[in-house]
């Protein structure tokens, strides 16, 4: 299949996707929200960017921020140029983690969102 014919066919599967990691993490606020205790664990994360479109910049904060407990806070520049997100994230044990998930999205959402379908 060219990619251009699967580009609906990838739109559908990170919807499919997106929907449950929102659902997962409303399920975390929730959780931490109706019990005692606390389970965030509050950190600020620099994450640097594959993508270069302004769309997908803009794509990839905002799906971030509808994300439950995570907030993206803005957009800065790397001293190579790259652009890079700083991310409010409360409920990932380490900054590693974070930033893998992080990076797992936004390879997600340009397989999904790109004409070649890159990953």
């Amino acid at each position: 299949m060219t990619p251009l014919f699967s580009l609906p066919l990838r739109l559908v599967a990170f919807s499919l996707w997106f929907a449950a990691e929102v659902v997962k993490s409303s399920y975390a606020v929730l959780r931490d929200v109706l019990t005692t205790g606390r389970r965030s664990r509050p950190r600020v994360v620099d994450m640097p960017l594959e993508s270069e479109l302004d769309g997908h910049v803009t794509l990839i904060a905002s799906l971030i921020t509808l994300t439950p407990g995570t907030l993206t806070l803005g957009v800065t520049r790397g001293g190579n140029g790259a652009r890079h997100l700083a991310v409010h994230s409360m409920y990932h044990p380490d900054a590693a983690s974070a930033l893998a998930d992080l990076r797992d999205m936004e390879k997600r959402m340009l397989h999904a969102f790109t004409w070649k379908g890159r990953s």
